[in-house]
């Protein structure tokens, strides 16, 4: 529990303790005072602060949340949801909310401040990733009996060997706080056209060649396989996010950690909030 001490303020008359010869009534009167600063004194410390700051209060020090500092970054938060390859909410999401390290936050809002005059938006799938959610991520990966979502998200892969392959692991650099899953969102096609490729419809996201999270070799940043369109688009992609700090993993064309990371040994597990 956190405590709040209260600094006397200017001119304000300090709280005097009651003397055994006061009378009733000043006893009383002294008493009601001293009640009074003392709840003036918790209110105000119990008041939100505003800005980024008051965003950041229920977090651990160094982070906080993306729309506070990016408001215009688009935020599909698909482990919160459905939408995932679980195909459920995964532990550890109580809001559909990106959190990140400070540094990558800025870094992100950078490369925002690039894209958005040429008609696009950046739009982020994950950011800080619980280990509570790590956790479940691998339950998930044991359990063979669900595979509900093998269709559309591990259609060439065996569930059996989704750890072989490096898909589900027991510790994600997410949990570190400055790793994004991100994509392009067009919203000017007219302007997009002059740097991302393909078809290209206000709204949509840029054509990445596979789906977020699509565990198969048509997700690796430099697909030899994939149409002329779509490797553009991702190099594209990593150019910008290279200029802002951050690097690819070459497996995940959405998956980017800033480098050098604040955090680099440490995994956190707090909620996301």
């Amino acid at each position: 529990m956190w405590y709040h001490r209260t600094k006397q303020q200017p001119g304000q008359a300090p709280v005097q303790a009651i003397d055994r010869s006061m009378g009733h009534r000043g006893a009383r009167r002294a008493t009601e005072l001293a009640a009074a600063v003392l709840l003036a004194s918790w209110l105000a410390g119990c008041a939100a602060p505003t800005g980024v700051a008051q965003q950041g209060s229920a977090l651990p020090p160094g982070f906080v949340h993306l729309h506070a500092v990016a408001p215009d970054v688009q935020q599909d938060m698909r482990y919160y949801g459905s939408n995932n390859f679980m195909g459920r909410p995964v532990a550890g999401y109580h809001a559909p909310a990106c959190i990140l390290s400070e540094p990558a936050a800025r870094a992100v809002q950078a490369a925002q401040a690039q894209v958005r005059p040429l008609g696009l938006t950046i739009k982020v799938f994950d950011c800080y990733r619980p280990q509570t959610a790590v956790n479940d991520f691998v339950r998930w990966g044991s359990d063979l009996s669900d595979q509900k979502t093998k269709p559309d998200y591990y259609p060439a892969v065996p569930k059996t060997e989704l750890f072989q392959r490096g898909y589900i692991a027991e510790k994600s650099g997410h949990s570190r706080g400055s790793t994004v899953d991100v994509t392009l969102v067009v919203v000017d096609s007219m302007r997009a056209s002059k740097v991302v490729r393909g078809p290209l419809t206000d709204g949509h996201e840029v054509d990445m060649g596979s789906p977020f999270d699509l565990f198969d070799a048509r997700s690796h940043t430099d697909n030899p396989d994939l149409s002329p369109d779509v490797r553009h688009n991702r190099r594209w992609l990593r150019a910008l996010l290279g200029q802002n700090g951050f690097r690819n993993l070459p497996e995940e064309w959405w998956h980017y950690t800033l480098d050098p990371e604040p955090h680099p040994d440490r995994y956190f597990d707090f909620a996301v909030r």
